[in-house]
């Protein structure tokens, strides 16, 4: 795959995804990834995408906290 950003190669990596909720921080580790070996860009493909969004919705309905910690994991809990 091609870098979106620089157009250098990517490879099959792990990476951290964060995102602000509004009343939650949610840091989700341990995802599959495309990264950039040129500039680091990180990128998802369709299916990791959609359980990013699907893992972050559960978290924000039932966190209790400010920021949470999860790990990605590939199937609905």
């Amino acid at each position: 795959m091609t870098c979106f950003i620089c157009k250098g190669r990517t490879r099959n990596g792990f990476s951290t995804f964060t995102t602000d909720m509004g009343n939650c921080i949610i840091i989700i580790k341990n995802v599959p990834s495309q990264i950039c070996a040129q500039c680091g860009e990180v990128s998802y493909d369709a299916g990791v995408a959609r359980r990013l969004e699907q893992i972050a919705d559960a978290v924000r309905r039932s966190a209790l906290t400010e920021i949470a910690v999860v790990n990605y994991t590939e199937r609905a809990a």
